[in-house]
């Protein structure tokens, strides 16, 4: 059973912050003048009682009917990648639409959104040292989730964090909704891992499992989990900041500094991370008039700067320089074949650029027609003759760049992360996963030895 997003939600029965739906509390319901929906009496009724004397003493109120989120992060800030920009989209939103909101996290400041941050125990990864995942307790998420009381468990790219978390909330009684973010069956594969690629899968349907339901952001991620027999699976794509990606950021200046012979700025915008393929760049080598831009920062900064001699490395890029940096190009390049969505692809389409990427995965989604190109994962010779089609053809390249933008002026971050509330209500009122379908034979020693781990 696939939940598709907001008209499989049942506005009547969510109300309120449906904590007697999911906790099955058998709470008396009590009416308070000026409130639209009931109130039970118990923790509910303090809560929601607490927000309505709020809107007396603040100018930025927490609605009556607001929720309380516990979001549970595998990376944060100061780390900067898809998982953590979402979570902060996140955030942003809950905060600006008066809900209630805490983070866990293996990183943070103290303070997020007007949120608390709950900096738990991490471990830096040995092949990639700038990262950190978390490792903490249940003993101490149970202790986090009973101070703060949530009605909803949001877990961001589980893995080792988004599992116990998963494991936690669930023997609470809390509901839980997981975002499929991070493919790491290919990670594991692209880094070489002896059996990590099977030890992945099975870690990856163990935990999407152990939650209501997982969301992903695109059809080749759903299918991925299908084969793998998750159930309660449902769509949650993502936002994109029309205002900050926008083509009126290009900048004659940059341009000029990058390109002073007026040669068309070919770039990547992402992690610098082996699992991005970037060294595929290297068979843009030779062509005429191009210069390849890269902009970001990882493990691979080293290497890719020998690999690509010629290109220009911008490091890592934030706010209005970001936004400059995507407008100022002519072609956008994305060169890896494992991401479940691709948002680098739509903001470099909010800033009028045409795209080309690897035909697998998000983009195949992200990607509209007319857009840009889609070639085969890791052919570079294939993504030479489309740089060089769109470097010679100065029509084609505008009509693009029309369509790319034309595209995703509709995918707001406000339109998806209200998606994104209306599962949250869901499974507070009960729309729980179905059983989970048979374990594929492959993945089943894998899974025991994790069972018995955990």
């Amino acid at each position: 059973m696939t939940f598709a997003g907001s008209e499989d939600i049942h506005p009547a029965s969510t109300r309120g912050t449906g904590c007697s739906q999911s906790r099955s509390l058998a709470f008396p319901v009590y009416e308070v003048p000026g409130q639209t929906a009931p109130l039970e009496k118990g923790p509910t009724m303090v809560r929601n009682l607490a927000n309505v004397i709020d809107i007396h003493r603040t100018t930025d109120p927490v609605r009556v009917d607001g929720l309380r989120v516990l979001v549970v992060a595998e990376s944060f800030l100061p780390q900067v990648n898809g998982v953590t920009n979402s979570v902060r989209r996140v955030l942003d939103h809950l905060a600006s639409e008066g809900h209630v909101a805490e983070l866990v996290a293996p990183t943070g400041p103290a303070t997020y959104a007007g949120f608390q941050v709950n900096v738990v125990r991490g471990a830096r990864l040995p092949f990639y040292k700038d990262f950190r995942i978390g490792l903490e307790t249940r003993r101490r998420l149970r202790r986090i989730i009973q101070d703060f009381r949530p009605d909803v468990v949001h877990i961001a790219s589980p893995a080792t964090l988004g599992y116990q978390a998963a494991r936690t909330a669930g023997e609470m009684g809390i509901p839980t909704v997981a975002i499929y973010q991070t493919d790491m069956i290919g990670f594991a594969e692209r880094y070489g891992i002896p059996g990590g690629a099977l030890a992945m899968a099975a870690l990856t349907r163990l935990i999407h499992t152990s939650v209501n339901r997982t969301l992903a952001p695109s059809s080749a991620s759903l299918k991925q989990l299908e084969d793998l027999g998750v159930p309660g699976l449902g769509t949650w794509k993502r936002g994109v900041d029309l205002v900050q990606f926008d083509p009126q950021h290009r900048s004659e200046e940059l341009r000029r500094r990058l390109a002073p012979n007026g040669e068309l700025l070919v770039g990547y915008v992402g992690r610098l991370a082996p699992e991005k393929e970037i060294e595929l760049l290297a068979h843009l080598d030779g062509l005429p008039n191009i210069q390849v831009v890269v902009v970001g920062g990882g493990p691979e900064d080293g290497h890719l700067r020998k690999v690509l001699p010629n290109a220009h490395f911008l490091g890592m890029l934030h706010g209005e320089e970001l936004g400059a940096a995507y407008a100022s190009l002519d072609v956008f390049v994305h060169t890896g074949r494992h991401e479940t969505f691709g948002q680098s692809l739509q903001e470099a389409m909010a800033s009028g650029l045409p795209v080309i990427a690897p035909e697998q995965g998000g983009p195949i989604d992200v990607v509209d027609r007319g857009a840009g190109f889609l070639f085969p994962p890791g052919d570079g010779e294939a993504l030479r003759a489309y740089v060089r089609l769109l470097v010679q053809d100065e029509k084609l390249r505008t009509q693009m760049a029309t369509v790319a933008r034309r595209s995703v002026e509709g995918r707001s971050w406000h339109a998806v992360n209200e998606t994104l509330v209306a599962h949250y209500r869901d499974v507070i009122a009960g729309g729980t996963q179905p059983p989970a379908r048979g374990v594929p034979p492959l993945l089943r020693p894998a899974l025991r030895t994790l069972r018995r781990a955990s």
